[in-house]
Formats: structure tokens, sequence, C-alpha cells
């Protein structure tokens, strides 16, 4: 999951965020990389794998609580909510990498190194396999449990449809939903999917991500049919 602050990248507002997940949401600092281009990004690893749909909805959340003053249009959230295998472009870039047309990289850096970076946040020079392999080895991965943890203080910021619709890809293989936030969607999650499905005044990318989740759970055989 990354977080990019841009036009203009601006490294006292964005580390509010690397603070603030280490101090009032208890998870690991994530990785901090300059985009090559016009950005400064945070990088979230976790243990386990996430929906697209919890993964733009934690992001979000962590928007909304640090970044409240920002203009939204200089935040990017990777993965988009509507990001999928065949769109790489809603995804985050690989880093480092040099970007097209010019002679510029991508990189990860350290903490106190990116106030240096802060008005152009690039590389002239590729940087070294070592020395980016050596700062990755110090980030801490986030573990389901403390990913979950954070996402249950976050949610009361969250839009409630993008909670919602996070919320439902989160049930196991079982069917039992093990987040006590889960109730927090009313007592028929399913028939609020389909609302916000048919509810032609909802955002188009939350009405994709609520008919992906009921699809994936009539396929699980958890949901019943409907017409």
């Amino acid at each position: 999951m990354v977080m990019e602050l841009t036009r203009p990248p601006d490294w006292e507002a964005l580390s509010r965020v690397w603070h603030g997940v280490q101090v009032e949401l208890e998870l690991p600092a994530p990785a901090i990389a300059v985009s090559g281009t016009d950005g400064l990004q945070l990088w979230f690893s976790l243990t386990e794998p996430i929906t697209v749909a919890q993964a733009h909805a934690f992001l979000e959340g962590l928007r909304r609580s640090f970044l409240a003053d920002i203009e939204s249009a200089r935040v990017r959230l990777m993965p988009a909510s509507d990001a999928s295998a065949l769109r790489q472009d809603l995804h985050a870039a690989r880093v480092p990498a040099m970007q097209d047309n010019s002679e510029n990289w991508s990189a990860f850096l350290a903490p106190d190194l990116v106030p240096i970076f802060a008005e152009s946040p690039w590389l002239d020079l590729a940087p070294s396999e070592e020395g980016q392999a050596t700062l990755l080895r110090s980030i801490e991965v986030m573990t389901q449990s403390a990913f979950e943890a954070a996402f249950a203080k976050l949610e009361p910021t969250m839009h409630p449809l993008t909670s919602t619709v996070a919320v439902a890809g989160s049930v196991d293989d079982r069917g039992a939903r093990d987040r006590p936030e889960a109730a927090s969607a009313g007592d028929d999650p399913k028939q609020f999917l389909l609302q916000v499905m048919k509810d032609n005044t909802v955002a188009l990318a939350l009405r994709i991500d609520a008919a992906k989740a009921l699809l994936q759970h009539a396929n699980d055989g958890r949901l019943t049919q409907h017409d």
C-alpha cells in the first residue's frame, strides 16, 4: 500500500502520517521513497494479502486522519479503489526505477535524508542495490492483527460506504466475521451492499467494489442468490 503526496511534495505534511501510524496506531514505520518525478511516498508492507478495497479504505483512513487539511487531489492512494491486475497504472510503480523521458530515479530513502529531496524528489543517479536492500531490510512488516487493530481505530474517520465494502472483503474462508467492526454495516450487510451497488447516486468505484464483494461471497457459497 502506497501513499504519495505531490504538487508539491511536502515532507512536513507527509511526516505526520509517518509519525502518526507509529505513535497513534502502533504500526511499524513505513518505508519512505521519492517517486522520481514529483512526489514523496510512504510504503506499507503486510505479512498477509488483503483486498484492494481494504487497502484503499485503510489509506483513505490515514489521509482523513492525518492529512485532512491537504487538498485530496495532492494525495494519491495506491492501489486505487478500482485497481485490478489489468490496470497496473492504478498500482504503485516499481521502486527503484529510472523514470521515462528522464535520467531521474525513484528510490527508497532513510528518514534523515528525506528533507534533502523535498523539493526535488528524485535521484540523479541509480541508487546502489546494496543500499536499497539495507534500507528495506530495516522495515518491519505489518502483521494482520496489527493491521486490523489499526483499521478499527481508523474506521470512524472513513466514509461509511468505503468502510462497509472493505469490511465485506474481510470475511474469512469459513464465512465467520472475525472483526467486531463488521457489525457496524448494519444487521444485514448483504442488503446494504446490494443497495450500494444499485444506487446510481453512489460513486461508481464504490458500486463496483460492492458488486465484487457480493460476487465473491456468492461464489464461496456464503451469500444466497438474490435477483
